[in-house]
């Protein structure tokens, strides 16, 4: 095996123009959700099948979402099978996303964000590094495998998802409610869509996620007689400072596979209240972002929100309602010895020569769909940290070496 895997790997090396091919031919097409105002997937999941049928896999499968939104109907899902030797019942799996963000503020970019730009080692284009930079380096591995004529110890599936960017309702979701048979407990699931500089960060969970909407309403009135009136924005900031002191103390616990190792508990988005200076605001509404250590029960939470707008309420005489815009509880971690992670800590030795290590993070990946359900996943790349900003880049060398990071996966070194 240990041949099989140099002519592997020195395959790889070989496949820089293509790879480059690949990116610029997906960076030209945006992929972009109804809810970003594009028209789905459709046409990146097609390139992306054109693609794998040279490899001439033992099956594509079609799972699409219906979606009246856009004008073909559904949003595409695909996954390619490719058959291994049998000495392995497991699968690896690795998922990526077809979808994109919106490039934002055209000025901000240094060329068209759908045209690939190289510059040495870089590439730049909206989409380069999330997330095709899994779609391809997961994709060159097989290659690589079947242009070398070696069988791999597992099964190997290769999934490419919809609907990332906006909720996965449309992708992983949908393929986890429809075909929720194809994984097992036993697969190696891997979801590269985040990670480190230096490749060797393997993250196996999340903290828990809670937007709430926090909307105060009293007495709108003029500045000059406040005794008419009751001001929310004084209001909300006494609540803002309240709800400063009381969550970090109620829930203090610190993990320290995270890098962050405690809960954060953040004031962010502000809606505008009165236009002129000289009004008290009758209302005044704003969002909270809580990153909650998995110990801790996001109801438990809201109930202390809960609690201190009570106190709050009582104080001032403004009226306070919750409203949840988003309430991810973390399921449990992927254990430190799951295959996956053994796998790429071995595969992560031999290429980069690093010791990996499995962390958790702030963020949300879909990763924590496959845990809830009970299968192990690992979410490992390659990243230079810039998805959704202007400029995205990915490195070329980057990309060679998560490609054969997943060969050496594949193969069950």
């Amino acid at each position: 095996m240990s041949d099989s895997w140099l002519r592997v790997s020195a395959r790889i090396d070989n496949y820089l123009e293509d790879i480059i091919r690949f990116q610029s031919e997906l960076t030209a097409i945006p992929a972009l959700g109804p809810v970003n105002g594009g028209q789905g997937e459709k046409e990146k999941a097609e390139l992306t099948r054109r693609w794998l049928e040279l490899l001439e896999p033992e099956e594509i499968l079609e799972i699409n979402a219906p979606d009246d939104r856009v004008e073909c109907g559904y949003r595409p899902n695909l996954a390619a099978i490719f058959k291994g030797s049998g000495q392995e019942k497991s699968k690896v799996w690795v998922l990526s996303h077809l979808d994109i963000v919106p490039p934002g503020e055209s000025s901000l970019w240094d060329s068209d964000p759908y045209t690939l730009r190289r510059e040495g080692d870089m590439i730049y284009g909206r989409g380069v590094e999330d997330n095709q930079h899994g779609i391809v380096a997961s994709f060159f591995a097989v290659k690589a495998l079947r242009d070398e004529g070696v069988k791999p110890k597992h099964d190997i599936g290769l999934i490419f998802v919809a609907d990332e960017e906006t909720g996965s309702d449309f992708g992983l979701t949908h393929i986890l409610n429809a075909r929720q048979e194809l994984f097992s407990s036993d697969d190696l699931i891997i979801v590269p869509d985040a990670g480190s500089e230096d490749g060797a960060m393997i993250e196996i969970s999340e903290k828990s996620l809670l937007w709430l909407k926090i909307t105060v309403k009293g007495k709108q009135c003029h500045a000059s007689t406040p005794g008419e009136g009751i001001n929310t924005m004084r209001a909300s900031a006494r609540l803002i400072c309240a709800l400063d002191e009381a969550l970090p103390k109620s829930f203090d616990g610190r993990d320290s596979l995270f890098s962050v190792p405690a809960s954060t508990f953040e004031p962010t988005k502000k809606e505008p209240n009165v236009p002129n200076i000289n009004t008290i605001p009758g209302e005044d509404v704003f969002y909270i972002d809580c990153r909650v250590i998995p110990r801790y029960s996001l109801e438990d939470v809201v109930a202390k929100v809960r609690e201190t707008a009570d106190r709050i309420e009582a104080e001032t005489g403004v009226r306070i309602t919750l409203e949840k815009m988003q309430a991810v509880q973390s399921p449990a971690p992927t254990p430190f010895d799951a295959p996956v992670v053994k796998a790429l800590t071995r595969a992560v030795k031999k290429v980069h020569g690093l010791e990996a290590k499995p962390m958790g993070i702030g963020g949300g990946t879909v990763a924590a769909m496959f845990r809830k359900k009970g299968l192990p996943a690992a979410v490992w790349s390659t990243s230079l940290e810039n998805a959704h900003q202007p400029n995205e880049k990915d490195s070329l060398a980057n990309i060679v070496a998560d490609t054969k990071v997943f060969a050496h996966v594949y193969l069950g070194l």
